[in-house]
């Protein structure tokens, strides 16, 4: 967590949930046919007490709203890791159930334009309040999609309204804020949540749903999920819709991704077949399964760096592998990056064959 901030304690919290979409919250009690909702809605965490991990971060806004001194937040780090949920759970902590009429909730990445900040965030800042906290919150969802004439208008609103307003920005490339803005607000970043933590709520929602998922199939979905609640949540129950029992297979093949096996036996025949062998095998995979070049580069990657490889030839693999990942990303020929990736496969070998005579 980075954060300008001291940190304080938590406390409990009233309850509220959210449905019908990012940021959009309604109370559970009054939720229609909850149990058609979403996963990652009808989970979404209850109260900050609920967050999952970043204990530090909602101890400290709970400090700051325990003494009415809640500054302009910047919250930044990679999706699904409770940036939304945390924010929303802060407002229905400070508002009550009628904080809808106390904050404005706009995501940045619809409404993007200067005009947007001068209209929308401009008059609802304008309007004072008459709640005993004395201030309203504006939450820019995605703000890093702002374009840089809305941002310089917006640091100039934050400035002008801070009797009466209270920001909070939330993007997933801080460095797409403009220093103006991250100067004039309490950052905290929201890195990947441990993947202990995203077991223990998969542990709790396939025990509420009744999924049934074998081990393997769990240790897949964890490894998928990368640290992102929402996509590990929206795995799950795609896979619980598509199939009886969820297993490793079953986990790779509603996501598309290549299935290990499947990646061991094209690294082993870049690193030991002929050429054109390894090549049309390739071609012939991802026909089949259905692979992309890219999908494949990165469970390349996470497999050779588990090998027993000479160090300079897999760093000189690993160091290739993210070129040509990120040549493709960048609308590079698959076609001619397979062909290269495949030269610096046999180079590896000679690399690591000299390694060893030495």
């Amino acid at each position: 967590m980075d954060s300008d901030a001291e940190m304080g304690s938590d406390t409990e919290l009233p309850s509220f949930s959210l449905a019908k979409g990012k940021g959009k919250a309604i109370d559970v009690d009054k939720v229609p046919g909850e149990d058609n909702l979403p996963w990652v809605e009808k989970y979404r965490p209850v109260t900050l007490n609920d967050v999952v991990s970043h204990g530090d971060i909602t101890s400290t806004i709970e400090k700051f709203i325990e003494k009415n001194r809640l500054p302009h937040l910047l919250f930044y780090g990679p999706p699904g890791t409770g940036k939304t949920s945390t924010i929303l759970a802060v407002a229905r902590r400070i508002y009550g159930d009628g904080y809808k009429k106390q904050i404005l909730e706009l995501n940045a990445s619809d409404d993007r334009g200067i005009d947007v900040v001068r209209e929308q965030i401009k008059q609802f800042a304008e309007t004072r309040t008459l709640f005993s906290k004395g201030y309203k919150l504006i939450i820019l969802d995605e703000a890093d999609m702002m374009t840089t004439a809305a941002q310089a208008a917006l640091r100039r609103v934050i400035e002008q309204y801070t009797r009466n307003v209270r920001f909070c920005i939330i993007c997933n490339y801080v460095n797409k804020i403009v220093p103006a803005i991250q100067s004039r607000c309490t950052r905290f970043r929201f890195s990947p949540l441990p993947i202990p933590e995203v077991e223990r709520r998969v542990n709790h929602v396939i025990e509420s749903e009744g999924v049934k998922i074998t081990d393997d199939g769990k240790k897949a979905l964890l490894k998928l999920s990368k640290g992102d609640m929402r996509r590990a949540l929206n795995v799950l129950q795609a896979c619980h819709a598509a199939y009886d029992e969820t297993g490793e297979t079953e986990v790779y093949n509603c996501t598309g991704s290549p299935h290990p096996a499947d990646i061991e036996t094209i690294v082993n025949s870049m690193l030991a077949d002929e050429f054109t062998t390894s090549y049309q095998m390739i071609n012939s995979m991802k026909t089949e399964r259905g692979l992309a070049l890219q999908d494949m580069l990165l469970g390349a990657y996470e497999y050779i760096a588990t090998i027993e490889f000479p160090p300079a030839a897999r760093v000189y693999l690993l160091d290739h592998i993210a070129t040509t990942e990120h040549r493709l990303s960048s609308g590079a020929s698959e076609k001619i990056q397979l062909t290269a990736l495949l030269g610096v496969f046999k180079n590896a070998v000679e690399l690591s064959a000299k390694a060893k005579a030495l």
